[in-house]
């Protein structure tokens, strides 16, 4: 599971088993985690964030769309 990025309290990470699936982040802080698509962003799940959390943590996303888009071809397709 690599950490591709850490803002603030979160860790944005991939997890090994997802090479199939389109390219997408996981958050995670403290027991709450969701799961971001890259292409467009957009929220698949979340567990333990409030809405306004959650829109918080989609605006990075945003921000650093084009790096983590990067790190995650650089990860599943070396």
């Amino acid at each position: 599971m690599p950490t591709v990025l850490r803002a603030g309290p979160y860790r944005f990470l991939f997890y090994s088993s997802d090479a199939e699936e389109p390219p997408h982040v996981h958050v995670e802080r403290d027991d709450n985690s969701a799961k971001f698509w890259l292409s467009p962003v957009r929220l698949q799940s979340s567990g333990g964030f409030k809405p306004v959390e959650v829109r918080r943590i989609q605006r990075l996303v945003e921000q650093h769309r084009e790096a983590l888009l990067r790190s995650w071809d650089a990860y599943f397709n070396e």
